[in-house]
C-alpha cells in the first residue's frame, strides 16, 4: 500500500488512546523485522532511518537514498499503514535531501539551539515539508545522552508555556518532548520522569506528543504517558541490542566449517542475519503489545 501520513497515523493514536512506535532500522534485516512484526500483530507502524548514530559521510553520500528506498519498497508491500520517517538528521541540507528521496516525514535534531533559533529553524523545515505534504516532527527541550548528562546542570526539561508558542508559531505535526526521558540508556531505566509536566504540555497543546529514548523507558510507566497525550515512541538500543544477542546466539551454533553461502545472507534458517531479524522482530511486537498498539 503507498505509505501512510505519519499525521494520520498519530491521530488515530490519539483517538484510540494508544501509541505507536518509530522503531528505528539500519538495514534490509532490520526493516524487514519491524514490518513483519507490525503485521503479525495488524498494527500500524514507521519506520526510516536516523541520523544521529550513522557515519555521516556514507549517510550523506549513498545511505540516506539507499535506506529510503529500501523503505519505500517495503512499505508499498506492507499489509499495515507504514510512515517513513527521516529521524533526527543534523542539517537542514539532510532534510532537502530525504524529501526529494521520498521521505513522508521528517525532523531535524535542532532541540539543543536556543529557543529562538530552534522556531527559525523549523519553520524552514515546515515551509518546505508541507509545500509537498510530508509531515514534521520537532523536538522542544532536550534530551541527556546516556547516565549523568544531568549533571551538567543545562535546562532539560519541555517548558509547557514554551512548548504552546513553538507549537503555535511554527505549525509542526508531532512535539517530542523532554519529561526525563534518556537517549541511547544502555542500562537501567528513567528514573525522574515528570508526569506532571506531561500533563500540562498536553492540556495546552494539541498535537501528538513524543518520546524519543523509549529505551530506558519504564514499562509501568508507558500507559499512564498514552494517557497524557503521547502517540509515538522512538525505538532504537533496544533494538540492537536483540539484533546483536540474535546474532551472538547464531554464530554460537555455527560450526567453523559451515558454508558461508549459507549463513551470510542466503535468507534461509541458516542464514545467522535471518536470526538476528527474528530475535529483534519479537522485541518489537513485545514493544508492540505494550503501546496497546492493536487492531
Amino acid at each position: 500500500m503507498p505509505l501512510c501520513p505519519m499525521r494520520e497515523i498519530l491521530r488515530d493514536a490519539l483517538k484510540g488512546r494508544y501509541a505507536v512506535g518509530y522503531f528505528e532500522p539500519w538495514d534490509q534485516y532490520s526493516m524487514e523485522a519491524v514490518i513483519k512484526a507490525a503485521e503479525d500483530l495488524n498494527s500500524p507502524v514507521i519506520i526510516g532511518c536516523g541520523g544521529m548514530m550513522m557515519d555521516q559521510d556514507w549517510f550523506n553520500g549513498v545511505g540516506m537514498e539507499a535506506l529510503a528506498g529500501i523503505g519505500k519498497v517495503l512499505a508499498h508491500y506492507s499489509k499495515v499503514p507504514t510512515a517513513l520517517l527521516l529521524n533526527e538528521v543534523s542539517t537542514f541540507e539532510q532534510i532537502e535531501h530525504g524529501l526529494k528521496y521520498g521521505f513522508n516525514a521528517v525532523m531535524l535534531d535542532s532541540s539543543y539551539l536556543s529557543f529562538e533559533e530552534n522556531v527559525r529553524l523549523t519553520q524552514k523545515v515546515v515551509a518546505t515539508a508541507h509545500t509537498v505534504d510530508v509531515d514534521v516532527e520537532a523536538e522542544l527541550g532536550h534530551l541527556p545522552l546516556g547516565s549523568g548528562e544531568y549533571d551538567k546542570g543545562q535546562p532539560f526539561s519541555t517548558d509547557p508555556d514554551q512548548a504552546v508558542e513553538f507549537v503555535d508559531r511554527t505549525k509542526v505535526d508531532a512535539l517530542a518532548v523532554s519529561i526525563g526521558n534518556v537517549h541511547v540508556l544502555l542500562k537501567g531505566k528513567s528514573e525522574q520522569l515528570d508526569f506532571d509536566r506531561l500533563e500540562q504540555i498536553h492540556r495546552m497543546v494539541k498535537v501528538p506528543l513524543v518520546i524519543h529514548g523509549s529505551t530506558g523507558f519504564p514499562d509501568e510507566a508507558v500507559h499512564r504517558v498514552i494517557e497524557l497525550g503521547v502517540a509515538k515512541f522512538n525505538v532504537g538500543t533496544a533494538l540492537k541490542r536483540a539484533y546483536w544477542i540474535g546474532l551472538q546466539e547464531a554464530l554460537a551454533d555455527t560450526p567453523d566449517h559451515a558454508n558461508p553461502q549459507h549463513v551470510v545472507g542466503s535468507r534461509k534458517e541458516s542464514d545467522i542475519l535471518v536470526h538476528a531479524r527474528e530475535r529483534m522482530r519479537c522485541e518489537v511486537e513485545r514493544l508492540i503489545t505494550l503501546y496497546m498498539c492493536l487492531k
